[in-house]
């Protein structure tokens, strides 16, 4: 292709990227088939065969001469005065798939970008430093994102195009594009390059705010408002397609329930977590949730399922159930944590990461059903599972049907003439009998390779289900989680590691390794008064503060300042589906500084959220986090401890409570914590419920301390 001018290809790999860029919304899966790939010989073998990543050991047999992200790749380029192609992808992702096999398997394709560019594959969950800031370019340049996420950079790392996925024939011209450009006019590429990284590197930076004013309600009251106009009142969650459960949203809701009893609030939390729990984004048989909905009605899953996800949904319906007491949600939480157990869970206590969307080269295999399939198998109860799980037309999807449910059990068992026990006896059975058949079938590739901070919310998740439930068996598993933690993946100079497999762990933490495990340890000392959780909580918040923190905006890098080769040192404050690790930094300082009378803590939390609170009420969706964090700050916020033999006894029954606006301290002996000095009285079990550094006359009983409690 002939020469032109650096705008003119720009605008024409925006013109790709806009033909291009389509989810899987847009693109019929059955177009795309993954190929099942020869185990046993491969013509090609490059650098990626000595990772641990699952994501970047599934390309190590391209023709592609990939590397992983590193000093080598980096030195090369800089040698051979080569650009970069940075491709960033995950192993559960189904485009990431339909990718690889429509180009990066394809000899000629792979020639081209052999012959012009160093290829670097990145794992996007083991390493979010890297993929922050190409997808942080991409956004910037075109507006959207998501994965595979490709960016062609300079051999220094700036960023000077990219795009998510591409078809083979768009991607061929989209590289000899690139290539014809930097060869014929080198300094433009570099020019706009430079450009783009300052974009990056100032985007998502918030400064310092001086203004001291007291927080108020009204900044949540307006944020709410905004959002009541983006539900969606009859299927729950928002009201445009693709669906995400966006489990923080809805625990901030709770909350804003709790304080204002605005029922408009409780009645689209219920209906979305009910709408979820029916849909076929749930499931039915084996439990656990996958990423999204593709359509509005929870109906055709992204089948992928993610950790992160489900620890949080976990702590979700937990706290929901806590609240109304609806036994689905219950029957959420112990489905859930069984498919963790069974298909997440290795024998030293670690999580897995996730579960990949194909199986035999097909998105959904592992879990649709064909009609003929359920008669065969289920025999005389085929009719009753087909009405409780909607095998008909509204089930139907790409000639099978997904699971899912338009009917609760009163009605089904009204339908045939039956208890709601007797429902739930025969449809436990059915399920049985499914899963035992499905374990059968070919299994979607698990990524096996364990992130701390994903293994952080997980944990919290069965911590929060042994509060609301009081089952042994949850806190037994969420402790032997957290000695992985603690014996595995901190080091001896006291900072975290973020990734393990294999008995490797080599990969320093990021911020949300240190403040989502600050927070699991601080959920999982409420639930056990061992205070080495609480210990080991201060001191990694310790270590994130002299390693991340930036005294010039109040906020935490999302990077240790020993991080290295990396074009931009970004901040994260923006929740999504994961919440921002800055917001939750600022509510374990928040926690901390009640915990310990530390000032320093209390400080820093109070100017992060100062520094965010205008954002809070223009979008509220992206800051529920830091809503929650508001809240303790505008509504009391009690510290009930529990001194005496029968302290556990007296956690529990306070538990069957729902009180997001507390923390509890207990000891059945005498403890150095501020709140439980001076608190054993001659061997008596007496509840202390303070606000503010300031207790009131202790109690007896948890019901007088509920009355204390406003």
């Amino acid at each position: 292709m002939k020469s032109t001018s650096f705008i003119l290809i720009t605008t024409l790999f925006l013109a790709i990227i806009s033909c291009a860029s389509k989810t899987s919304e847009n693109i019929n899966a059955n177009d795309n088939p993954v190929a099942t790939k020869d185990t046993t010989t491969y013509a090609h073998t490059n650098n990626l065969i000595n990772e641990t990543s699952p994501y970047l050991i599934q390309h190590a047999h391209n023709p592609v001469n990939w590397y992983a992200w590193g000093d080598e790749a980096l030195a090369k380029a800089k040698a051979e005065n080569k650009l970069l192609l940075i491709s960033v992808g995950y192993s559960a992702c189904h485009w990431c798939h339909v990718m690889e096999h429509e180009s990066f398997e394809d000899e000629e394709v792979a020639k081209i970008m052999n012959d012009n560019f160093i290829c670097i594959k990145v794992d996007r969950e083991e390493r979010p430093d890297i993929d922050q800031i190409y997808m942080n370019a991409v956004q910037l340049m075109t507006g959207r994102g998501g994965w595979p996420l490709n960016c062609f950079a300079l051999p220094t790392g700036e960023p000077f195009y990219g795009g998510t996925y591409f078809r083979k024939d768009q991607w061929v011209q989209l590289l000899n594009n690139v290539a014809n450009e930097y060869k014929v006019a080198p300094e433009k590429v570099n020019e706009y390059a430079q450009k783009l990284t300052e974009g990056i590197k100032s985007s998502e930076m918030l400064p310092m705010v001086k203004d001291q004013t007291p927080f108020s309600m009204d900044v949540l009251t307006s944020g709410v408002a905004k959002i009541k106009k983006q539900f969606d009142y009859i299927e729950g969650g928002g009201n445009s397609a693709p669906k995400f459960p966006m489990p923080n949203n809805y625990e901030f809701l709770l909350q804003y329930y709790y304080h204002t009893k605005d029922k408009e609030i409780l009645d689209i939390v219920e209906l979305t977590l009910d709408k979820m729990a029916f849909g076929g984004i749930y499931d039915q048989i084996g439990g656990g949730f996958a990423r999204y909905s593709t359509d509005k009605y929870w109906k055709a899953p992204h089948f992928e399922k993610m950790l992160y996800d489900n620890g949080q949904l976990v702590s979700l319906y937990s706290q929901a159930y806590q609240l109304t007491k609806k036994p689905l949600y219950k029957h959420v939480v112990y489905q859930t944590l069984a498919y963790t157990a069974r298909e997440m869970t290795a024998k030293n206590g670690a999580f897995y990461s996730s579960l990949d969307a194909d199986s035999e080269g097909e998105e959904g295999k592992f879990y649709v059903w064909s009609k003929e399939e359920l008669q065969t198998i289920l025999k005389d109860d085929f009719d009753f599972a087909k009405e409780y799980y909607t095998i008909n037309a509204t089930g139907k999807w790409e000639g099978h049907y997904i699971l899912l449910r338009k009917k609760d059990n009163a009605k089904i068992a009204k339908q045939f003439n039956i208890s709601e026990e007797e429902v739930v006896t025969k449809i436990d059975n059915i399920n049985a009998t499914l899963l035992k058949e499905r374990a059968n079938r070919i299994r979607p590739g698990l990524d096996d390779k364990t992130l701390t901070s994903w293994n952080a919310l997980m944990l919290k998740g069965y911590v929060d289900a042994y509060t609301v439930f009081g089952e042994e068996r949850f806190l037994k598993v969420a402790i032997k989680n957290a000695n992985f933690i603690v014996e595995t993946q901190i080091r001896k100079d006291g900072g975290l590691n973020h990734n393990y497999k294999n008995g490797l762990s080599n990969l320093d933490g990021y911020l949300e390794d240190y403040s989502f495990t600050t927070e699991a340890f601080i959920a999982l000392y409420q639930a056990t008064f061992d205070e080495k959780w609480l210990t080991e909580a201060k001191q990694l918040t310790n270590y994130a503060i002299e390693h991340f923190y930036d005294p010039n905006t109040g906020f935490f890098f999302f990077t240790s300042n020993n991080a290295k080769g990396l074009v931009a040192r970004k901040m994260e404050l923006t929740d999504n589906v994961i919440p921002a690790s800055n917001s939750s930094m600022a509510k374990t300082l928040f926690l901390l500084g009640e915990l310990y009378y530390d000032k320093n803590y209390t400080d820093k939390s109070k100017q992060m959220l100062k520094n965010i609170e205008a954002q809070i009420p223009q979008y509220i969706s992206g800051y529920s986090n830091w809503g929650i964090l508001m809240l303790n700050n505008v509504k009391p916020f009690y510290e009930v401890a529990i001194s005496g033999k029968k302290a556990h006894q007296r956690r529990m029954k306070l538990n069957a409570n729902y009180i997001p606006n507390k923390l509890i301290i207990g000891s059945t002996k005498s403890s150095s914590l501020p709140l439980l000095e001076m608190k054993d009285v001659n061997g008596m079990t007496m509840i202390y419920v303070c606000y503010n550094k300031v207790c009131q006359s202790p109690v007896k009983t948890v019901d007088e301390a509920l009355l204390q409690i406003k």
